[in-house]
């Protein structure tokens, strides 16, 4: 329920139109009922309080409301201007997969909410103001609604100023890069589980027989997210035992294996069992045309790889911000190195291993953070120092058996550095770093519990 919670708010955020939506219907309905209610109090309210409200006519009245509304939706069009070339900024300047990182800003949706809101209301308000002349020869003005409308347009005026001031804080690329920072993190910590300090043995996980049911993907897209409780009672339901090797962020091709199913007990499953495994399954595997950062681990981490890029490019050509996100990039990797990153299992009330989900290691994640930049920005020494540092950053808090990650990147990092012409101060520089990391890499077994416990 948690899971599915989590996934439909990831939904609802990352869309501009929810809550304009809801506040235009609120709006209407509130536009509605406030005149209703002004005919009847308008004449019982005390003097002190008729003093604040609005002592127009008719007309007005109708002039007051018919400002607001016409300026609402002017300013309104040029919010969502502002905001469309924010979107195509981000886009062009960093990374197309920061877009869901301005369309879930809930500043950005509430002020729309609230110019869409006052709009909607001022013209339904509009509509209730009755002069003398007309049809019944009785006067409305609901003083009530009226005055409501002129707060929501002196709130309308302070929103753009703040909205301006916080757009213009939200198009600078250390505030992307914090926000996917944080985001990431907090993926990581919903979804990893710490890693035991003292480390042991991995849990040995069960390999598929040959009589394996193969399960396989029913829609095309990016695996979103999946629902592991679910998995966990059709495998106690069927008595068998699920091996899932697609994780969240993997694009999956229909017909394709994602997976494979074995009974508990001898000999391969029947027809009709079968059957009502892949249902089940494929009503876990949750497909979608975009990539989310409900369940998958590694998308924070492409989003800054991507910027990394992007600056690293001939057309951008910004060195220093891909050394700025490397800087973000190496904090995160450093985190997850601290998370337990080994297949997932599932257990039954017996203790029984019922499910096992295969997720990318340290060294996938390591890949994926500085494959690209290094190749990338191969011809920089101050990118390649700042790789370097990274893997100097990882080699002060990997765990032993982690330490052929950092090692093995560092060999292809050199590789990079030998194969450039740099001069011999800026190789030397190069190569005391790698010197450094491999010292780190050398050092006492205990040396990772030692820095951690300290």
């Amino acid at each position: 329920m948690s899971i599915w919670f989590d996934n439909v708010r990831d939904a609802f955020r990352t869309r501009l139109w929810p809550l304009p939506t809801i506040a235009v219907v609120f709006a209407l309905l509130l536009g509605l009922a406030l005149p209703e209610l002004d005919s009847v109090i308008d004449d019982d309210l005390p003097g002190r309080v008729g003093g604040w409200l609005f002592g127009g006519d008719a007309d007005a009245a109708r002039s007051l409301l018919g400002a607001i509304a016409s300026s609402m939706i002017t300013v309104t069009a040029l919010t969502f201007s502002l905001t469309v070339v924010t979107l195509q900024l981000a886009s062009s300047q960093f990374s197309p997969r920061l877009l869901r990182t301005f369309t879930r800003d809930l500043f950005v949706q509430l002020t729309l909410a609230l110019f869409l809101a006052t709009f909607t209301y001022a013209l339904t308000v509009l509509r209730a103001v009755r002069g003398s002349e007309e049809e019944g020869g009785v006067e409305l003005v609901p003083k009530v609604a009226v005055t409501l409308a002129f707060v929501l347009a002196v709130a309308s005026v302070l929103g753009l100023v703040l909205f301006l001031a916080h757009l213009t804080e939200q198009i600078r690329v250390e505030t992307m890069l914090r926000t996917v920072h944080r985001d990431a993190v907090a993926t990581m910590q919903t979804v990893l589980a710490e890693r035991n300090p003292a480390g042991g043995d991995p849990t040995p996980v069960p390999s598929p027989p040959p009589e394996a049911l193969t399960l396989l993907a029913e829609h095309d897209g990016f695996l979103t997210w999946i629902d592991q409780k679910g998995l966990l009672d059709i495998a106690v339901e069927e008595q068998a035992l699920l091996r899932i090797e697609v994780h969240p962020g993997a694009f999956l091709v229909k017909g394709t294996p994602l997976g494979s199913a074995w009974s508990t007990e001898p000999g391969r499953l029947s027809d009709e069992v079968a059957e009502r495994i892949a249902t089940g399954v494929a009503g876990c595997i949750h497909v979608g045309f975009e990539r989310t950062s409900a369940q998958d681990v590694g998308y924070g981490l492409r989003q800054l790889t991507d910027v990394v890029n992007k600056a690293l490019s001939p057309g951008i050509n910004d060195p220093t911000t891909a050394i700025h996100a490397l800087g973000h990039t190496s904090a995160f990797l450093c985190a997850l190195s601290d998370h337990d990153l080994g297949p997932e299992v599932l257990r039954d009330d017996d203790d029984e291993i019922r499910v096992v989900m295969q997720r990318p290691d340290l060294a996938s994640y390591v890949d994926l953070g500085l494959s690209q930049p290094r190749r990338y920005g191969a011809a920089d020494p101050q990118v390649l120092q700042r790789i370097f540092q990274v893997l100097l950053d990882l080699s002060h808090r990997v765990a032993p058996d982690q330490r052929s990650v950092v090692r093995d990147e560092l060999e292809r990092l050199s590789a990079t550095v030998a194969s450039q012409p740099f001069d011999p101060m800026e190789r030397a520089g190069l190569e005391s770093m790698g010197h450094q990391i491999r010292q780190n890499l050398e050092g006492p077994s205990d040396e990772y519990g030692a820095a951690r416990d300290g």
